[in-house]
């Protein structure tokens, strides 16, 4: 999922997330998240009918480890209670 899409998710904006995710960078291995180049952003764009993606300049997408691992390191209401279904799910 693209960062863009788990900010709205979990109730934050882009760049908080973004923000999380560089202060918690060792969190996130290249198998939780990559941040996509020029021509990834380009044909996601001409699949997707946004405008914001085409003029962004870092998007980063998250696998399901990333999601999860996001909602550990977020502070929103939202994130909290995903985390926690998480460690009910899986302790």
């Amino acid at each position: 999922m693209l960062d863009r899409d788990l900010a709205a998710l979990y109730g934050v904006e882009t760049r908080v997330l973004n923000q999380a995710v560089r202060r918690n960078i060792t969190r996130f291995p290249a198998d939780f998240m990559v941040v996509l180049t020029r021509e990834e952003i380009r044909n996601i764009s001409q699949i997707v009918t946004c405008s914001t993606i085409k003029h962004a300049r870092n998007v980063s997408a998250f696998t399901e480890q990333g999601v999860a691992m996001l909602s550990s390191v977020l502070k929103s209401e939202h994130a909290i209670a995903v985390n926690i279904a998480i460690i009910r799910a899986f302790v």
